[in-house]
């Protein structure tokens, strides 16, 4: 991120502290409650969004070096991600082409071929089928068109998009914009290496667990023995990117960084940037690392949501706690630390709620939602998911 930028975002959350104000979006703006008990409305969702839009799967730090893979199948087409022995990233459907078995069940690994476990037929991490048992009794086919169906794949910045469907385009212009292309490339994402993942099933709409990274109004309630103790609850700065957003969070070292010479103000010493990436991305970068979240409906149901939760490091922390081990201290628990505090709270605190708040609206009380002025990024989040629908976008109300 630019220097200028930090500073702004910077002074602007000390602004807002000393004059105990927050962002101001002019208004309040109420969502229907359909938004996400309707089982039309989750049709629309999971067509528009999912089967024909680019999936983030990960980040290059998930293929960490040639002949790696990473298979998934949250978005209705099951996925092999590989980087082949070139270190090019690749996508292909993670299916047979002779019974349409899924081919690899493992989640991550090391290997260069892909061998179904119903008959045996095996393909290269190019896609290529490389050999099927008994030709001579099956019969002679060409190989050629009998290779895994590749995807449409691209790694920038350190992410991995896959489109799910093999005619998609993966258009960074339209998915990120000129503004948030330039702050990635300044990032050094690409860096990262993974280190663990969490899953979480709850019984609730996925819209609703995007919604609780969208404010901190809350904070000082709900994360009162959690993370008010280290964020200041109610302030933030919030910016927009086509459909993406962009919130940064002021924790408490900000009171001591302001003491410095601006010279030495860093975004993620006084803050915690919040990237919201459409259309179910929430990504924080950290000064160790990165957490990566994302959310998907599950069951086909719009009263069903699984998230899931990447944890990364830079290389220089990794290689900070090998030294600690050296001394007899107990890497692994540290960085245990650093993950499980972030998803405890997830898990036991925000989406415990977010789970509540489906109980209440399913029972048909409320008609609608409501926004405060104080959160501008819900507003812009819930507003560019009805453009993207062909909704009639909400309109501000005076509050």
């Amino acid at each position: 991120m630019r220097k200028e930028e930090q500073l702004r975002l910077l002074k602007g959350l000390i602004h807002h502290l000393d004059a105990k104000t927050n962002i101001d979006a002019g208004g309040i703006i109420k969502t229907p409650a359909e938004t996400y008990t309707s089982s039309e409305r989750f049709e629309r969702e999971w067509d528009t969004f999912f089967l024909n839009h680019p999936q983030i799967i990960g980040m290059s730090g998930d293929l960490p070096k040639p002949d790696t893979f990473m298979t998934t199948e949250d978005f209705g087409v099951p996925v092999l991600a590989t980087r082949n022995s070139s270190g090019e990233f690749k996508a292909y459907a993670n299916i047979c082409s002779h019974r349409g078995v899924i081919v690899e069940d493992v989640k991550r690994g090391e290997k260069s071929k892909f061998s179904c476990p119903f008959h045996g037929w095996t393909y290269n991490n190019e896609g290529a089928l490389i050999g099927y048992p008994k030709s001579d009794q099956f019969g002679k086919i060409d190989k050629d068109c009998y290779g895994l169906k590749e995807l449409p794949a691209l790694e920038k910045f350190g992410f991995l998009w896959v489109h799910p469907s093999q005619d998609g385009k993966i258009e960074l212009d339209d998915l990120l914009g000129k503004d948030l292309m330039e702050e990635f490339s300044s990032w050094n994402f690409q860096d990262l290496i993974f280190a663990n993942e969490e899953e979480y099933q709850t019984e609730m709409n996925w819209k609703l667990a995007i919604d609780t990274f969208g404010e901190t109004y809350h904070f000082s309630v709900l994360h009162k023995d959690s993370l008010f103790q280290s964020f200041h609850g109610n302030c933030q700065m919030f910016d927009s990117f086509n459909r993406n957003g962009r919130l940064i969070l002021c924790k408490r070292t900000i009171d001591e960084m302001r003491k410095l010479p601006e010279s030495d103000w860093d975004i993620c010493s006084g803050s915690l940037p919040v990237y919201y990436l459409f259309p179910n991305i929430i990504f924080m970068p950290t000064p160790e690392g990165a957490f990566l979240v994302k959310e998907y409906p599950a069951e086909n149901s719009p009263h069903k949501s699984f998230s899931k939760i990447s944890f990364y490091f830079y290389p220089h922390v990794l290689e900070h706690i090998k030294e600690l081990e050296k001394t007899g201290i107990n890497g692994k628990e540290l960085l245990e630390e650093q993950y499980g505090g972030f998803a405890s709270v997830i898990r036991d605190e925000d989406y415990v709620v977010a789970a509540s708040s489906h109980r209440g609206l399913r029972t048909g009380t409320l008609d609608y939602l409501t926004f405060g002025k104080n959160e501008p990024a819900l507003h812009h989040y819930h507003n560019t998911y009805r453009q993207a629908l062909g909704l009639q976008s909400l309109p501000l109300e005076e509050a």
